[in-house]
């Protein structure tokens, strides 16, 4: 059956969001650029995407329903439904779940009650599993409300969520301290973080992205160091086979930096 029209936020929430809306259009050239923006806006007061968020969205913006419709949609960002405080992502991509993604992911839904896209009955926390959170050098990694929850078990994942539910402080292990979704939400609009010392906390790239970082830039010598099978040490002698690096251990000379193969087509064309 056709849905009725969205009903209108009340007058003072209309008036404020409109002042935050106005604030975020300035800063495009083009009013349809802040669309993304926007969407975060009204999802920071509701908590998702609602049909009146989206009408709000359109009106603003000079757009269709169906217009704004179609990016909410697109975007798994957006949340379709209410949800909790926290919304608590596994990522249970190839090399998170070969490291122990799945099985946190099982562990959260039968300790939590929940399934996927689902949420507790106190509201607290919002489980879903997620793709890569291209944080792979830390996996098994969790997230929570975007916050990295690197290197992650099923014993520390299940005291993270018992925290979040009691109310207790949770640090990430890299980022800004947590704050609420809504929070995150307007923040991610554009709006400043106001909370001290939160913007000087969110630090840089991890240890191990860092040492990967320097070694594509030659910075860092490459060491041959084999890993052996679960449950046996590693040894820093190389395996027969092993003599030569891939090109994800350490820099190799390729047909653009090695004068004597330059690269280019071997023979005239036709021949």
């Amino acid at each position: 059956m056709p849905q009725l029209p969205a009903p209108a936020y009340p007058a003072e929430v209309r008036a404020r969001l409109e002042a935050d809306a106005k604030e975020v259009i300035a800063r495009y050239p083009g009013s349809r650029s802040a669309l993304l923006p926007l969407l975060h806006l009204v999802q920071s007061e509701e908590g998702y995407v609602s049909r009146t968020g989206m009408a709000f969205c359109a009106d603003m913006l000079g757009l269709t329903t169906a217009e704004v419709t179609a990016v909410a949609t697109f975007y798994t960002m957006y949340r379709r439904k209410a949800g909790g405080d926290y919304q608590v992502g596994v990522c249970t991509n190839t090399l998170c779940a070969v490291m122990g993604g799945d099985a946190i992911f099982d562990r959260l839904k039968e300790h939590l009650g929940v399934g996927n896209d689902e949420t507790t009955d106190d509201g607290k926390v919002t489980l879903e599993h997620i793709e890569c959170n291209a944080a792979c050098d830390f996996a098994p990694v969790v997230m929570v409300n975007w916050e990295f929850f690197d290197n992650q078990t099923p014993e520390s994942a299940t005291r993270l969520v018992d925290d979040l539910i009691a109310g207790r402080t949770v640090e990430p292990t890299r980022g800004a301290p947590l704050c609420t979704y809504k929070e995150t939400a307007r923040i991610l609009a554009g709006f400043p973080d106001e909370r001290p010392g939160a913007v000087a906390a969110t630090g840089g790239a991890g240890h191990a992205s860092l040492i990967g970082l320097k070694l594509a830039k030659g910075e860092a010598a490459p060491q041959a160091r084999v890993v052996g099978p679960r449950g046996e040490a590693p040894t820093d002698q190389p395996q027969k086979g092993a003599e030569h690096l891939s090109s994800h251990d350490a820099p190799q000379q390729t047909s653009a930096s090695d004068p004597d193969h330059p690269a280019g087509p071997a023979a005239e064309e036709g021949e």
